[in-house]
């Protein structure tokens, strides 16, 4: 899952960027709000955490433009600016959540967390297809009980594929959803952590979940009865 950072205190964004980082995310950083807004508009991020004293253009101007493109990326709203009226204001604009500074990281985790299970309408932690169970807060994935070891990017990649399960997802957007803008694409890094993940969750069993659709991506299939 891809996120964008929006803040102008790089000791803060530096310690978001490398805590997210390590709870498997992909993530880009900016510090005003312009070019947040440029980033926005040619990438598709799964969140935005988003300040509101910025340079150039407020936290409260780039969230009116994104939902005024209708952008519905889920937008997290982190700001030192805690009064009644403030909170009011952000979250009729179109943000998703509204979280004060200072704040406890193991807050900020589980408000990202409810924030994705808000988007596919899930009411836990747990994504499940067939006997494959991934649990979004320990990261530990499991299929048929036998716990399978991932690396932080191939359970990265299957976090995407579950969350995005029965559709076909192309390389580019798996990709883009996994890692940040630092890395370099025309790669097959795509094709590499898919065939890893075969060998970890299909290789033993045999209905095969991960399909191949042929010119288009990859999908997990969801297998009834």
């Amino acid at each position: 899952m891809r996120l964008l950072i929006v803040e102008d205190e790089y000791h803060l964004a530096e310690v978001l960027q490398k805590g997210l980082k390590e709870d498997g995310y992909a993530v880009d950083t900016v510090n005003n709000g312009e070019e947040a807004l440029d980033l926005a508009t040619v990438i598709e991020y799964d969140l935005i955490i988003l300040d509101l004293m910025l340079p150039v253009k407020s936290g409260l101007e780039v969230l009116r433009e994104l939902r005024g493109q209708e952008n519905k990326v889920p937008v997290l709203i982190l700001t030192a600016k805690d009064s009644i009226e403030d909170k009011v204001r952000g979250l009729d604009l179109g943000a998703d959540d509204y979280l004060t500074k200072p704040f406890a990281f193991a807050e900020l985790r589980a408000r990202i967390r409810a924030l994705f299970r808000r988007k596919l309408d899930e009411s836990n932690n747990i994504l499940k297809i067939d006997n494959l169970v991934l649990d979004t807060i320990t990261h530990k994935v499991t299929r048929a009980g036998k716990e399978i070891e991932l690396t932080v990017k191939e359970y990265s990649v299957l976090e995407y594929l579950m969350r995005n399960r029965g559709q076909v997802l192309s390389r580019t957007q798996i990709e883009e959803h996994v890692w940040d803008y630092r890395y370099g694409s025309n790669s097959n890094i795509v094709d590499v952590y898919i065939r890893y993940l075969r060998k970890k969750i299909d290789k033993d069993f045999d209905r095969k979940l991960i399909e191949t659709v042929r010119g288009r991506g990859y999908r997990l299939k969801v297998i009834k009865g």
